[in-house]
């Protein structure tokens, strides 16, 4: 995505950029698909949490954002990890969505990034209940993530089925309904 106002900022590292949102995930990447069934109620609360950054939060990731909420455009860098092992991925918000029964949105990464591709955190309300879904297609970008093989991918799965359990509880602790 450019940005006139600022030429000299990097450029997204992979070329299928937005495909999260429609889930057609592009071929030659790992793919993730993760879903989970949010309490009876929780939408307002859950597309509140994944939208201003604070479902990254409760669940340990630090956040460095230039906004308070995801939007097209917003330059975003989480970590993982802690102290000095604290992993950091610049990425740039590719996608969001605001609408009255689905929320989220979708980012991609941007040098620096030990990865190559996109990840997506979305919030939908259906008749058939409150879902969130984690969807994803990313590749090594840096040596360290080639030599982990498997391991990076079953880091994935693992921090997107945390996601799922943080949200959850966030949508059930008496403070959700305020």
């Amino acid at each position: 995505m450019f940005r006139e106002e600022e030429a000299d900022v990097p450029e997204l590292t992979y070329p299928e950029v937005g495909a999260t949102r429609d889930g057609r995930l592009p071929a030659g990447y790992h793919h993730l698909r993760h879903r989970v069934r949010l309490p009876d109620g929780g939408f307002p609360t859950a597309a509140d949490a994944v939208l201003g950054w604070r479902l990254h939060r409760a669940a340990g990731v630090v956040m460095r954002t230039d906004a308070p909420r995801a939007a097209a455009g917003v330059r975003v860098t989480p970590g993982l990890g802690v102290g000095p092992l604290r992993i950091w991925g610049p990425t740039e918000v590719v996608w969001a969505a605001e609408e009255p029964d689905r929320a989220g949105f979708g980012y991609g990464t941007l040098p620096g990034h030990p990865e190559v591709g996109e990840e997506a955190f979305l919030v939908t309300r259906t008749a058939g209940g409150v879902w969130f879904e984690v969807t994803a297609f990313s590749r090594p970008g840096r040596w360290y993530v080639r030599a982990a093989g498997p391991a990076t991918r079953a880091v994935q799965r693992a921090y997107a089925w945390w996601l799922g359990r943080t949200l959850r509880r966030l949508c059930s602790s008496p403070a959700a309904g305020q």
